[in-house]
């Protein structure tokens, strides 16, 4: 099942793609018709048929890591559309503009906020899409740091238990109405909010930061 939303200055598809329950996006600002793609990781033919029934162009292909199921159609989806490759600086795939954490990137009506936060990588970040006259229609972009009811694992190279749980603080100053975008179809729902995941993600909650990171380190998430 995917998902599309229709705001009166935004339009955005969720996209299942490939074999491990990957989520793509497509985010386009219905006035100016522009928009990006969000982690283009396979079937890329089902993503670039969306973009054309929505009818914009795309300027911006974000990636939320570089973990290969979710960036391995960058070259394609680039060559298809001309948009420029946009990942956190420190990764080490191929990329048109190196993000750092506080960055924006505007698309019309809305702005783009880079969010760093390591912990599943060094280079995962979070993208805060804010609608100028929706204030309360945000949404955030999480790829693999945080799911629905749970959270990115933290065992392959680079992961990081304590850069995780520094990444959660930022998460959770965020306003509960915040929409959550996940980069896998891991949890109960398709979409959540900061406020749900507040009351039920047990890795939200953790005061201690010592629990956090033994709990972590004895789990194994995809």
């Amino acid at each position: 099942m995917n998902v599309h939303v229709l705001l009166d200055e935004m339009e955005f598809a969720q996209i299942i793609v490939g074999n491990m329950k990957n989520f793509s996006y497509i985010v386009g600002d219905t006035d100016t018709k522009t928009g990006v793609i969000i982690d283009p990781g396979r079937d890329i033919d089902k993503i670039i048929t969306k973009v054309r029934i929505m009818d914009i162009e795309i300027k911006y292909i974000l990636n939320t890591h570089s973990h290969w199921d979710h960036a391995m159609g960058n070259k394609e989806t680039a060559q298809r559309t001309g948009a420029q490759i946009a990942i956190h600086e420190s990764a080490p795939i191929q990329k048109d503009i190196g993000l750092k954490g506080g960055d924006v990137l505007k698309l019309g009506q809305q702005s783009i906020k880079v969010i760093h936060t390591p912990g599943h990588t060094p280079d995962s970040v979070c993208f805060l899409v804010t609608n100028k006259n929706e204030k309360k229609k945000n949404f955030l972009f999480t790829g693999d740091t945080l799911f629905v009811g749970t959270c990115g694992r933290t065992d392959l190279p680079g992961g990081k238990e304590s850069d995780l749980y520094e990444s959660f603080k930022k998460i959770m100053k965020l306003d509960d109405h915040v929409k959550i975008c996940p980069g896998h179809d891991y949890g109960s729902r398709l979409i959540s909010s900061i406020r749900y995941e507040k009351r039920h993600n047990m890795y939200l909650n953790f005061t201690n930061k010592q629990e956090f990171l033994a709990v972590m380190k004895s789990a194994s998430r995809a």
